[in-house]
């Protein structure tokens, strides 16, 4: 989740055209588009496989202030380390200590996998030290909640609270999951438009190539991404498919309403976040907030409101794909292969649109729906299933990449970074399949082996 590392005040919002000019901002030339990819990881102590709070010797503080020996800023609340920043982004903590890099925005592939290399490479000589170990699947297969330890971090103070209110697995999403999204940009209202609506419709297609989380408290859960299936009882107020990003005339101004319409959670003033949870940003405009009477937004507020809502795809200053769970390193590497091909060449943006434009809103939700559990097995709308579709959307997404014409030292040029989605087509096994073999196999349901064999 989103970490301020800037605490100075910005300019007050004065209109309704400040709210919108934070999505026309974001407008870029092609030659200006980047690659933002986001990945998280659970930590664990080597000795015991558990979660080391954030204040425990050789706990996840020792570790933040262990990276400052690669040239990473520390980002302070309250005197307390809660994240860092770099040349490769910025370094922060979800709510139970799961790490995050958010990377730099960068040109091609080739350097965003270098960047999660050298991420990973620092955590692990860092890691070493400390007898600290990452694991990369998408929910904890063997933690309760209550084995979990909280980060000193105000927003999470007040959704920990406010979470159990509006649905029975939001405190999942915050303690118990991991995620890897890719960060896009867009050269017109029009051309976001277009990208929002394939990025959506072929989210539940993301999210059964990475289905990564079929274990709950060391037993199977019956889903192969028991993540995707907690987002469906999280919050109704702010997650989901957005059926209204199909309705014609959808923009900036409609996804504009949409957020004013998503409930608050907290206003940061000072150093501190304060809890307006449930509250309209509506009526923060009108200098109605009963916690900060007669004060009004500033664009931070904003930009702090805009990344309280959890849908599939999430618009800002740029678009963020989000349906696909946590895994390993060529995972991180093969997310923003698999969007970057189809939403950063014309042809593959037309040729992705002709597969979905014409299914219906029940359609779209029928999809979302049955991916949780079923995966590559989950029918389509146009009869067939999701493993078929992923096929023919793998081949538009690497004829795209080849048009980029981004190349490596090598002559290699982006496509290669899809390789593992090819291999879940090809053999009709999706990461969670896999897992689940070895739990029924091998480990004899073992599920701490687990960290032999899927650690960083």
């Amino acid at each position: 989740m989103t970490t301020r590392t800037d605490d100075s005040e910005s300019a007050p919002i004065e209109s309704r055209d400040d709210l919108l000019a934070v999505f026309a901002g974001g407008e870029k030339p092609r030659d200006a588009w980047r690659i933002g990819t986001e990945h998280e990881k659970f930590v664990y102590r080597c000795a015991d496989h558990r979660a080391p709070s954030w204040d425990e010797p050789g706990g996840i503080r020792d570790l933040l202030n262990g990276l400052t020996e690669f040239g990473w800023k520390p980002v302070v609340e309250h005197g307390n380390i809660i994240a860092l920043t770099g040349a490769d982004g910025t370094i922060s903590l979800e709510p139970a200590g799961q790490f995050e890099l958010s990377g730099a925005p960068l040109e091609n592939l080739h350097q965003t996998c270098a960047e999660a290399a050298r991420h990973l490479e620092q955590c692990k000589t860092v890691g070493d030290r400390l007898g600290i170990g990452f694991l990369g699947v998408g929910m904890w297969p063997d933690k309760a909640r209550t084995d979990l330890p909280i980060m000193p971090k105000g927003r999470y103070k007040i959704m920990l609270r406010y979470m159990p209110t509006v649905g029975n697995l939001g405190l999942d999403m915050m303690l118990r999951t991991c995620t890897i999204q890719v960060n896009l940009d867009y050269a017109s209202e029009a051309d976001m438009v277009k990208k929002f609506r394939v990025g959506l419709a072929l989210q539940p297609v993301a999210t059964a190539l990475f289905a990564n989380s079929p274990l709950t408290e060391g037993k199977p859960n019956g889903y192969k991404s028991f993540r995707s299936h907690i987002w469906e009882d999280t919050d109704p107020d702010r997650t989901g498919m957005l059926p209204f990003v199909f309705e014609h005339g959808f923009g900036y101004e409609r996804y504009c309403d949409y957020m004013l319409d998503v409930p608050m959670y907290f206003v940061y003033r000072d150093g501190s976040y304060i809890d307006v949870a449930g509250r309209s940003f509506r009526d923060f405009l009108d200098g109605k907030l009963p916690e900060l009477p007669g004060e009004k937004p500033r664009l931070t507020d904003w930009t702090d409101h805009l990344s309280t809502a959890f849908p599939e795809v999430r618009l800002k200053s740029f678009l963020e794909m989000r349906g696909a769970d946590g895994g390993r390193w060529g995972r991180i590497c093969a997310l923003p292969a698999f969007w970057v091909g189809l939403l950063y060449d014309d042809q593959a943006l037309d040729a992705a649109w002709d597969l979905v434009k014409h299914w219906t809103i029940a359609e779209r939700e029928a999809l979302r729906g049955a991916v949780p559990k079923q995966a590559l097995e989950a029918p389509t709308p146009d009869g067939r299933t999701v493993r078929a579709l992923a096929g023919d959307v793998l081949k538009i997404a690497a004829a795209g990449l080849s048009r980029r014409g981004f190349l490596n030292a090598a002559g290699d040029n982006e496509g290669g970074f899809l390789d593992p989605l090819h291999d879940v087509v090809a053999s009709d096994m999706t990461p969670a399949d896999r897992l689940l073999a070895k739990y029924h196999g091998e480990w004899g349901g073992d599920v701490s082996r687990i960290y032999e064999e899927f650690s960083f």
